[in-house]
């Protein structure tokens, strides 16, 4: 396993953990699983064939990785309910994005 990839899965874990921390003191351990539990967002790329292909930009192309699903997963942060689950949402999305963003030669990621 490569160094990119393992530092791409830590930042799914890593990220949600400190938001979880800086705004979600009083329950943090509650929002950081609610937010690592949306990982199965990716339950999408089965759909893909292959599965998984490392030089592929994940943004765009999986159905649950569109913009249109980006933007409702930013709608959902509005509605308390849904607000752990749409930020979750947005920081795997982010995650994914900066992979594109390293693949599209922006080196300083």
């Amino acid at each position: 396993m490569n160094w990119v990839l393992v530092f791409h899965l830590a930042l799914h874990v890593l990220l949600p953990l400190a938001v979880a921390l800086v705004f979600f003191r009083q329950q943090w351990r509650k929002a950081w699983l609610i937010m690592v539990a949306v990982m199965l967002v990716d339950l999408d790329h089965l759909m893909a064939d292959p599965i998984f292909a490392a030089d592929r930009c994940s943004i765009g192309f999986h159905p649950l990785h569109t913009y249109t699903a980006i933007t409702g997963y930013l709608l959902m942060t509005l509605w308390r309910p849904l607000r752990l689950v749409g930020l979750g949402l947005l920081i795997h999305m982010l995650v994914d994005a900066s992979d594109c963003w390293r693949m599209a030669g922006f080196a300083w990621l």
